[in-house]
């Protein structure tokens, strides 16, 4: 069975038209999948109605085939901030992680047990009592997958991972993300890390899926790339010269 299913699903905000009409994917357990297109094509809108933070004006969303309403509490669904501020907002790293595995009703030890694990699989144990506004960036991206790790979602949805973040904080965030097994959907403008992470990649522009397909494929096809205000990435472009060569920072 697919994880996630959108059936002739509409998106937009409250009061206004949709962005995105008649969408329909499916996702299978453990795929990870890049979500691209231009500012404002709607990405986060999607992926604030898949979570059930915005009501569907149309369609459906259907998680494990059921279907998926706003204001519903679905900890197997994860959303993950653009922005990490908008996400953190408990006085240390530890409450802050442990704020949705607490809403589940576990006993205290289970919590506890959640949190050290989730730490410690993103690289942030021993910083449990740092309050979280002296995080690096890379530590509050970090801190923001912690805390949907604890969930254990079979699905999460991250929305600009790599932003504002250098070169070696990038790198841990992308060997991350691929040891996880859990579904993913990636919204990013950081079309090299979608390559890496994602065999499959959809294009959205003009308030519909203007592509689906293998990753390397759709993103390097330029004049589709061209058509709708993207760039092939710079890894799937031909370069000449013996000398050409590509360097990767260390973590």
């Amino acid at each position: 069975m697919n994880v996630l299913e959108l059936d002739t699903l509409a998106v937009g905000w409250p009061g206004h038209g949709p962005v995105l009409s008649g969408l329909g994917l499916s996702l299978m357990p453990g795929e990870r999948v890049g979500l691209v297109g231009p500012n404002g094509a709607g990405k986060t809108t999607l992926f604030h109605t898949i979570a059930g933070v915005l009501p569907a004006q149309g369609g459906a969303v259907r998680l494990w085939g059921q279907a998926v309403g706003a204001g519903q509490f679905r900890p197997e669904i994860a959303l993950v901030f653009q922005q990490a501020e908008d996400q953190l907002f408990c006085p240390t790293l530890r409450e802050d992680v442990s704020f949705g595995a607490r809403n589940l009703g576990l006993p205290d030890e289970q919590v506890q047990a959640r949190v050290a694990q989730a730490l410690e699989e993103c690289g942030l144990s021993g910083l449990e009592d740092r309050p979280v506004h002296h995080l690096s960036g890379g530590e509050k991206r970090r801190a923001c997958i912690a805390g949907a790790l604890v969930m254990r979602p079979a699905l999460i949805l991250l929305d600009e991972p790599s932003a504002a973040l250098d070169m070696r904080q990038r790198r841990r965030l992308i060997a991350l993300l691929a040891q996880r097994a859990q579904a993913m959907l990636i919204a990013s403008h950081d079309l090299e890390l979608v390559l890496e992470l994602c065999p499959r990649v959809i294009l959205i522009d003009q308030g519909r899926i203007c592509a689906d397909g293998p990753a390397r494929e759709v993103l390097g096809d330029a004049a589709l790339m061209h058509a709708h205000g993207q760039e092939v990435p710079h890894s799937l472009t031909p370069h000449h010269g013996a000398g050409h060569v590509h360097v990767r920072a260390s973590l």
